[in-house]
């Protein structure tokens, strides 16, 4: 595929990155004829690792299609780090918008301008015990609904070995496989005729986490469970079961 549209910024990170990332982790990459050569589209990846994003920029930037991902509005304020993610053609989300259509404003843009924009539809690291994708954010259902993009789902799996969820140091030894596999397209055909509800921005949603599921699946050799990790349902369901301890404790103080 042919290296348009990545610029002075995307080359220098490059240079900084790439050389530690290939050092470190050996590279087990798939998929990458299912990334489209021409025109806008989304990219939906899985997370588990807070240097995964790196790792993930690092298969991508070898298509020659850079993904563009989403970042809180403020870290472009300032500074370097604001220098480089408006230089790389980061995406600023503004959060604090009303409307959940404005707040993905520049992401629209970016896809009907013909870019890749990367999106993490967990929102944050997965809380699933075993590292399984969990439910997700309906951002990146948004986006694709309204631009009728290709919807690429995308899974990897390793650089969470290397530096696990929420460790403090990398685990270096043995060295870590870095493993991407970049599936077809989503079909999202049958929801771009109806009204973009929650309900349907939430079907579409899960209908994008199945597949990185499976793209998973094959990576891992196993099966997930049949239904993803909620960390909401859990903090309901601790709640609960706080309240009713609490319940029992004043029964037995009578």
């Amino acid at each position: 595929m042919p290296r348009r549209r990545i610029g002075f910024w995307y080359r220098f990170a490059a240079v900084l990155c790439k050389p530690p990332l290939v050092v470190l982790i050996k590279r087990d990459w798939r998929g990458m004829e299912n990334i489209p050569a021409e025109g806008g589209f989304i990219t939906a990846v899985n997370h588990n690792s807070h240097i995964d994003p790196f790792a993930y920029a690092h298969y991508q930037y070898n298509t020659g299609r850079v993904p563009r991902f989403l970042a809180k509005s403020g870290l472009f304020k300032k500074g370097f780090v604001g220098a480089a993610m408006r230089g790389t053609g980061q995406i600023p989300v503004y959060r604090e918008s009303t409307d959940a259509l404005s707040a993905f404003r520049a992401a629209i843009d970016a896809v009907e301008r013909g870019e890749c924009v990367a999106f993490y539809p967990e929102g944050t690291i997965t809380r699933d015990p075993d590292q399984w994708p969990m439910t997700a954010k309906t951002g990146a259902a948004r986006v694709a609904l309204q631009t009728k993009c290709p919807v690429i789902p995308v899974a990897q799996w390793g650089a969470n070995e290397l530096l696990p969820p929420y460790a403090k140091k990398p685990d270096l030894l043995p060295r870590k496989t870095h493993h991407v596999l970049a599936g077809p397209p989503v079909d999202l055909t049958r929801f771009y005729d109806k009204e973009m509800t929650q309900d349907v921005l939430k079907e579409a949603t899960e209908v994008i986490m199945a597949a990185i599921t499976r793209q998973l699946e094959e990576i891992r050799g196993e099966k997930a469970p049949e239904t993803p990790y909620d960390p909401r349902q859990v903090r309901i369901e601790q709640r609960r079961r706080t309240r009713a301890q609490s319940g029992l404790e004043e029964e037995s103080g009578k």
